[in-house]
């Protein structure tokens, strides 16, 4: 058989083969945002301060960014499903290592193992759901996928806070060992033998220059959060960042078989919806920056409630995500991309009215508004983003469509935190870099002018997204 599509006994399975691909890509999403909620503990437990126990968090979307584009190209040369099955293994032998409290350099150790793997999953899920479902079930099988990143990416404060009420923090990561070991059992067993390999030869220069553009750019982001942006470290690892990233422009544009083939943002429909899925990712996350303070500061509610609240987002978008992609099959994925944008606007101008007396199922209507948005965003968009390319290409695909979505995650919480308290200071007058208990009117102003940036996010998305669908 020269597809997948094409073989019964592959079409069978097909189905099974989405629970496999579903189940890691949820674990490794949810690894990115779970651990926040546990930093507290973590930083108590190791006896180490604040500072540096936020780089457990740091260095895993650093490595994954680093990498996500070479195992994109390595699936395409040698097989999505191999590598997918590699990455698999390493991130559940990962997550067991990181259980292990032996200290914070084998806890970072253990995470990077752990990036890696999730790297190499995220790097090829996309592509090989595309390969694997027919034309016709390929937007609702795309759709199921972009419903568990969702629901990984959101559900990490209310997850973590359930397990930290009763176990200690190294159980945010040995929960993902019996899953991953089952993930793995039904893949070895279902996941077929790759068919579509380029074995092309990787340009090693072009992913070395990318590792490091990402390694210094945000080691220079979560570095001059803590320390300030002006200190010498900080602007001499942006500044190898430029360096790098111009290197890279120049030796992809020259080698003969590049990481990055910089040609395939020629095509319209790709780099728009990449740039859109990457505008509603940092979107998404000054929603998941600002909310817990909204409701466990500003409002007073316990932890555990909080993170009942803030999972209706990830909830409704697992319930619409698959429904919204079983209709672009039938409809085409433009205009619902289109509305899904809408919806998410309107949630972010909710967002703007909302203060310290608004009744919480108003707020909590608006958050189940963001999550029918993305649901009904999301899975078209992959599918524009997945079906825009050639089948040789689709581990690339999946690469910078998993790139965006970590950019987005960094970038807007590093762009949420900075409004927030930057309209803080202005409001009280002088340098305010946390929640001020005395003053809940402070971080109210604060939250309102962070949604009008979010806002303005989403209306760039919803215009460039809408002028497609009148060109079309």
């Amino acid at each position: 058989m020269d597809s997948f599509a094409k073989d019964p006994e592959i079409q069978k399975h097909r189905w099974l083969i989405l629970v496999a691909v579903c189940m890691f890509t949820f674990m490794s999403t949810l690894d990115g945002s779970i651990v926040n909620i546990a930093l507290p503990v973590m930083s108590k437990d190791l006896k180490i301060p604040m500072n540096q126990s936020e780089w457990v968090v740091s260095i895993y979307l650093i490595v994954i960014c680093a990498l996500l584009l070479l195992f994109g190209k390595l699936g395409d040369a040698y097989g999505k499903i191999r590598i997918f099955k590699i990455g698999s293994i390493l991130f559940t032998i990962g997550s067991l290592l990181c259980g292990f409290n032996s200290g914070l350099i084998f806890l970072l150790a253990a995470r990077s193992l752990q990036a890696i793997g999730a790297a190499m999953t995220m790097s090829t899920n996309n592509g090989i759901i595309t390969e694997v479902f027919p034309f016709s079930e390929r937007g609702r099988a795309l759709g199921t996928i972009g419903s568990f990143v969702a629901l990984g990416s959101i559900a990490g404060p209310g997850i973590g806070g359930l397990i930290l009420a009763h176990l200690p923090w190294g159980y945010i990561f040995l929960m993902n060992v019996p899953v991953g070991i089952i993930a793995i059992l039904l893949g070895m067993k279902i996941l077929p033998k790759d068919i579509t390999l380029s074995k092309q030869k990787i340009d090693k220069t072009g992913s070395t220059l990318f590792a490091l553009v990402m390694v210094t750019l945000f080691a220079g982001v979560f570095l001059g959060q803590e320390i300030g942006f002006a200190y010498p470290a900080v602007l001499v690892l942006f500044a190898v960042a430029l360096v790098a990233f111009v290197w890279f422009i120049r030796t992809e544009l020259h080698v003969e078989i590049p990481i990055l083939d910089l040609r395939i943002f020629r095509n319209a429909n790709f780099t728009i919806s990449i740039l859109c899925a990457f505008l509603i990712f940092v979107a998404n996350f000054f929603f998941n920056v600002i909310s817990p303070f909204y409701l466990e500061n500003a409002r007073g509610l316990a932890a555990n409630y909080a993170g009942y609240a803030l999972m209706t987002f990830p909830i409704v978008q697992v319930v619409v995500a698959p429904i919204a992609g079983a209709i672009s099959d039938k409809i085409g994925p433009e205009l619902l991309t289109f509305i899904g944008l809408i919806l998410i606007s309107i949630s972010q101008i909710g967002y703007i009215f909302v203060g310290l007396s608004t009744p919480l199922w108003i707020f909590m209507f608006f958050v189940g508004l963001v999550g029918f948005g993305n649901g009904v965003f999301q899975a078209p968009n992959n599918s524009i983003v997945m079906n825009s390319v050639e089948v040789k290409d689709l581990g690339v695909a999946g690469g910078v469509n998993a790139l965006a979505r970590e950019l987005g995650m960094i970038i807007g919480i590093s762009v949420a935190t900075t409004v927030l308290f930057s309209s803080m200071s202005h409001t009280a007058g002088h340098t305010v870099t946390s929640y001020v208990p005395s003053r809940p009117e402070l971080f109210i102003s604060g939250m309102h002018v962070a949604f009008m940036v979010s806002l303005a996010i989403c209306l760039v998305a919803t215009v460039i997204t809408g002028v497609r669908m009148l060109r079309k």
